[in-house]
């Protein structure tokens, strides 16, 4: 397979009011492939003037013909936008691999789950209720459910197709016109989606698609004064400026950041029903997933058998182009190339135990092998840390205590793990981490689509998927009628 993208829409131009337009300032920014470095296309370069366009037709199609359209005839829309996509997985996961890096199997499968959120978001579009309320006597009191308006989607390049289907399929689902700004580093297949979602009969302005740079489109948008919620996703950094700019409009703001994820792994520990885990967490995406697990924590009885079984893994993972579909591809830029190599410096003073190697990876690629290391100090900078790269760490502890200590130490909180066969250990840390999301006995849980996800600390505020994110997209009104 060649790294040659064949698009049927034109990655050059903006979404806006259903119509693909070129950008107001006639400007476009350079695409590259991951796996090459080579120049692949051009994406339109969207600014202010594009944003302002896109803002205004949202509004129109939410005071309008998609304020209108029922619950019944959204979810209708989204599970025809679902066969789309479901048509298109190939040629999606193709585009992904080339654009963002991702070994073809991890990209196909983020097609594959984009297709689950609208069929999810599709199907609950029309069962988000209010509330009836027992007030006094004379009073019928009510809650309603309804769209914030317009809504701003500003994602990430490391999970487009995940990020998109989680928040633009939810926000769509309770009746909200989305603007969306996509990373400039890959943006390919959210132009795709939005071409789909023309094809299956979204009214125009419904969905909007204005590519760019973040600092100028995205933080258009972030301080829209039209845009009635912003949902980001992307660094602890960024997010804060998307927060403070969407303050001074008083406009809520979900955000998911960063995490320094843990798996405790205890000495009853089932290590082979683990191992898979333990390791895949870590270098899938080539380790650029926010909940990625960066942190191993094992109890010292264990830990030398426990090492010995994870560098066996990684010394078998093979690196290279993103379509040779092996273990791990690049890296999404030769800038997070050098981010990840300058933590891996820092790691001298550290016992490295294993790394992957390079199978036919160009050498114009950004490539980084996946490195383990071992008996790491929780203070330590890989240990505390947010690499966005295929680097994990082994921390050793003693007991219980001590373990929560250390899973609670860094700045995120927004997945962790407990590895054991004790029930009442399960549940203990279960209640005494600081993580949006535990998984007992397992990690990620399947992608769960249905799952709440979230975190605390810097890993940021607000939930994505499952019904709570349709809970989010919604503001609530209390109907209070009189009639004796």
């Amino acid at each position: 397979m060649t790294d040659v993208l064949d698009l049927w829409f034109d990655p050059s131009r903006c979404l806006i009011n259903g119509n693909w337009v070129a950008p107001a300032g006639g400007r476009h920014l350079p695409l590259h492939n991951p796996s090459t470095g080579e120049r692949i296309g051009s994406i339109a370069r969207g600014a202010a003037e594009d944003v302002d366009a896109a803002v205004a037709a949202a509004h129109v199609a939410w005071q309008g013909t998609w304020g209108k359209t029922t619950a019944v005839e959204r979810g209708r829309l989204l599970l025809k936008l679902r066969e789309l996509v479901l048509e298109k997985v190939e040629d999606l996961a193709r585009i992904e691999a080339i654009d963002v890096g991702k070994p073809l199997k991890q990209a196909r499968a983020d097609a594959i789950a984009l297709a689950r959120y609208l069929e999810f978001y599709g199907g609950a579009a029309d069962k988000l209720h209010g509330d009836t309320i027992p007030y006094l006597d004379g009073y019928t009191v009510y809650t309603l459910r309804e769209p914030h308006g317009v809504t701003g989607h500003i994602v990430p390049w490391n999970y487009p197709m995940q990020i998109i289907g989680r928040s633009v399929g939810a926000a769509l689902a309770t009746g909200n016109a989305c603007v969306l700004k996509p990373a400039e580093d890959a943006c390919l297949t959210a132009l795709a989606f939005a071409d789909l979602a023309v094809k299956a009969g979204l009214p125009a302005g419904a969905l909007n698609v204005v590519p760019g740079l973040g600092a100028e489109a995205g933080a258009a948008l972030s301080a829209h004064p039209g845009v009635h919620h912003v949902s980001f996703t992307g660094s602890v950094a960024t997010g804060a400026q998307v927060q403070t700019a969407a303050a001074r409009n008083v406009v809520p703001v979900t955000l998911e950041l960063g995490g320094k994820s843990p798996q405790l792994v205890f000495a009853d520990a089932d290590l082979d029903a683990a191992l898979p885990f333990l390791v895949n967490a870590g270098i899938q995406n080539a380790g650029q997933t926010c909940s990625a697990s960066s942190r191993i924590l094992v109890h010292r009885s264990i830990q030398d058998r426990l090492v010995q079984r994870m560098a066996e893994r990684y010394t078998a993972l093979k690196v290279g182009p993103a379509l040779a579909d092996l273990d791990v591809g690049p890296l999404i830029s030769a800038r997070q190339q050098g981010i990840v190599s300058s933590f891996l410096d820092r790691g001298d003073d550290l016992e490295k135990v294993a790394e992957g190697s390079f199978q036919d990876a160009p050498e114009g690629g950004s490539y980084v092998r996946p490195t383990l290391f071992a008996g790491v100090s929780p203070s330590h900078t890989l240990a505390r840390d947010e690499i966005f790269g295929p680097v994990q760490v082994v921390i050793p502890f003693d007991d219980e205590d001590e373990a929560v200590a250390i899973a609670n130490g860094t700045d995120y909180g927004l997945v962790a793990s407990i590895w054991s066969r004790d029930g009442a250990r399960q549940l203990r840390l279960a209640r005494k981490i600081r993580s949006g999301q535990i998984f007992i006995n397992n990690y990620g849980a399947g992608g769960g689509v249905e799952l709440p996800f979230g975190g605390i600390g810097k890993s940021g505020h607000g939930r994505e998927k499952g019904f709570e994110a349709l809970y989010g997209f919604t503001t609530l009104k209390t109907v209070a009628a009189y009639h004796g």
